[in-house]
C-alpha cells in the first residue's frame, strides 16, 4: 500500500513533519502572511538524517494541489527534482560555483508554470564557494513574492552566518536502528538482514539499504575492519592508509570510468560531432565536462575514506564499550574476539582518544586535507 503523503517516507522525523505541514497549509492560502510559512528554509542533520529528502517532500507538498498527496504527477516528479517548477541542485564535485548560482537566480525568478510556487533545493549548501554563497544571500535577502529557497547542510555552521539568519531553520536527528530496521523489512529484507544493515550504518538509512543489498559492500566492510585490527607498529599503521587510500581510488576510478566515456559521447552527439571535430563551442563544452568529471572522482574518493572511517569508528566504540562492561549494543559481533583482546589491552581513555582521532580524520577530509597524508597521521595514532 502506498504512502498517503510524501512526508510518511521521512523515518523517525514526527517533529519536522508536523512543522512542515503546517507551512503547507499556510502556504495553500496565497493572501494568508502566516509565520508559519517562509520564504527560506534550512535543513540540517547529520549523514543519513534524510535532509535533502525532507527539503524534496517539502518542494513536493508545496507544489501538490492537495498539499501533498504522494500519488499525483506533481508529487512523483517533484520528489525526483524533475517537476517544472522544482530546480534541484546538487553536485558531485567538490564545490558549487558562483556561475552555477547566477544561472540558478536567473531561473528561480521565472513565475510558476503550474503550480502556486517556485521551488528551488540545494542539497549541498556547504558546499558553495564564498562568492557563490555571497550571491545566494542576495537573492534570499531580496525574495521573489513566488520562490521559495530550501538549503540543505550537515549544520547550521556550514552555511554563511547571514545565510542562516534569513533561513527558518530545521534540524534532523539520526533515525533509531530500529526504525532504519523496520523500513528495509518493508523492502523486503530479512529480519536478520535489516536489523545487521541497520546497526552497522547506525542509522544511516542509503548505507543500511546499500549494505543490505550489496554483498560486496559487506565483503569491503569487512576487510576495511581486518586492516584496521591488524595495525601493529608503524610499518603496518602506513600500510593500512596505503591499502585503504588505494582502495578508495581503486572505486572511484572504476565508477568514473563507467560514467565518464557514456556522458563525454552523449555531450559530443549533442554538439553535433562530425568524424573527430566538433560544432564550435563543443569542445570548450567537452573541456568542462572533464573537469568537472575530474572533481567529481575527487570527492568520491573522500566520500569513499570517510566510509571507511566511519566503519572504523564502530570498531573502537564496540571496544569502548566492552571495557564499559556493556556488551549489549555491539555493533561487530562477528570480531568479539579480537576485539576482547584490543580491549583487554588497552585503556577505555586511549580508546576514546582513538574515536576522536577518526572524527578529525574525518573532518579533515571534508576540509580537503590530503587523503594520504590524513589516513597515514591517523593510522600511525591508532597503532
Amino acid at each position: 500500500m502506498s504512502a498517503t503523503s510524501v512526508f510518511d517516507n521521512l523515518i523517525d522525523q514526527e517533529h519536522v513533519i508536523s512543522i512542515l505541514q503546517e507551512a503547507v497549509s499556510a502556504a495553500s492560502d496565497l493572501t494568508n502572511q502566516s509565520q508559519e510559512m517562509t520564504h527560506a528554509w534550512l535543513f540540517t542533520g547529520p549523514p543519513g538524517s534524510g535532509r535533502s529528502n525532507a527539503a524534496l517532500a517539502f518542494a513536493a507538498a508545496l507544489i501538490c494541489r492537495n498539499g501533498g498527496c504522494n500519488d499525483c504527477t506533481d508529487c512523483k516528479t517533484a520528489t525526483t527534482g524533475s517537476h517544472a517548477d522544482v530546480e534541484l541542485i546538487k553536485t558531485e564535485g567538490l564545490s558549487i560555483k558562483i556561475d552555477e548560482v547566477r544561472d540558478l537566480i536567473s531561473r528561480a525568478s521565472w513565475s510558476p508554470a503550474v503550480g502556486n510556487y517556485r521551488v528551488v533545493v540545494i542539497e549541498d549548501a556547504d558546499r558553495l564557494t564564498e562568492s557563490a554563497a555571497s550571491a545566494l544571500l542576495k537573492a534570499i535577502e531580496e525574495p521573489g513574492l513566488r520562490t521559495v529557497w530550501l538549503l540543505c547542510a550537515p549544520s547550521s555552521t556550514d552555511v554563511l552566518p547571514t545565510i542562516k539568519s534569513r533561513t527558518r531553520s530545521l534540524v534532523l536527528r539520526t533515525p533509531s536502528i530500529a526504525a532504519v530496521a523496520k523500513l528495509l523489512e518493508k523492502e523486503k529484507f530479512s529480519p536478520a538482514m535489516a536489523d545487521f544493515a541497520a546497526r552497522v550504518s547506525q542509522g544511516h538509512i542509503g548505507r543500511a539499504r546499500h549494505l543490505a543489498k550489496s554483498e560486496e559492500a559487506r565483503t569491503r566492510r569487512q576487510a576495511i575492519l581486518k586492516i584496521s585490527l591488524m595495525i601493529t607498529d608503524i610499518a603496518s599503521a602506513f600500510k593500512a592508509a596505503q591499502v585503504l587510500v588505494e582502495a578508495a581510488k581503486a572505486e572511484a576510478e572504476e565508477e568514473a570510468e563507467r560514467r565518464d566515456d557514456a556522458e563525454i559521447s552523449a555531450l559530443r552527439e549533442a554538439w553535433g560531432q562530425q568524424g573527430s571535430k566538433l560544432t564550435q563551442g563543443g569542445s570548450k563544452a567537452v573541456k568542462e565536462l572533464e573537469k568537472e568529471q575530474k572533481s567529481r572522482t575527487t570527492r568520491m574518493v573522500r566520500d569513499y575514506l570517510d566510509r571507511a572511517l566511519l566503519d572504523i569508528a564502530t570498531l573502537y566504540r564496540d571496544i569502548l564499550l566492552i571495557q564499559s562492561n556493556s556488551p549489549d549494543s555491539i555493533i561487530n559481533t562477528d570480531l568479539i574476539s579480537e576485539m576482547r583482546k584490543i580491549a583487554e589491552s588497552t585503556e577505555a581513555e586511549a580508546t576514546m582518544a582513538k574515536l576522536e582521532a577518526i572524527m578529525s580524520a574525518r573532518t579533515n577530509l571534508s576540509h580537503n586535507a590530503a587523503p594520504l597524508l590524513t589516513i597515514e597521521a591517523l593510522m600511525v595514532l591508532l597503532k
